[in-house]
């Protein structure tokens, strides 16, 4: 999966509920299932070009969205920050060799960013 397949994927995720039914189904049957525009169009029984249309008007209202709130911007830079303190806790937990007072909160401090993430 390329990185704007992936990126579009996400957005999907977070606001596909926002668009139309037949532009989630043929931004679906695109990006996720990964059918060519002929397929859907067969499917759907209409032309290439409209599923075209359908896909293009969702790809651009989801990237209004992200524009506009920055929720996935601002979801994937805490993800990032979460697994940068995760990497330091568990690098503290190494330099304490995993024993003492200090060791046993640093595993908690692991513990609970890793329920963050989920």
């Amino acid at each position: 999966m390329d990185d704007e397949t992936l990126y579009m994927t996400m957005l999907f995720d977070f606001f596909g509920e926002l668009l139309t039914e037949k532009q989630r189904e043929y931004f679906d049957l695109y990006h996720n299932e990964d059918l060519s525009l002929s397929e859907i169009a067969e499917r759907a029984g209409i032309s290439r070009q409209g599923v075209y249309d359908i896909i293009t008007r969702a790809e651009k209202s989801l990237v209004q969205m992200e524009n506009k709130t920055g929720v996935v911007g601002k979801w994937l830079r805490t993800r990032n920050e979460l697994q940068r303190a995760e990497t330091i806790a568990n690098e503290l937990i190494r330099m304490t060799h995993g024993h003492g007072e200090s060791a046993e909160l640093v595993k908690e401090l692991v513990l609970s960013l890793e329920e963050l993430k989920n």
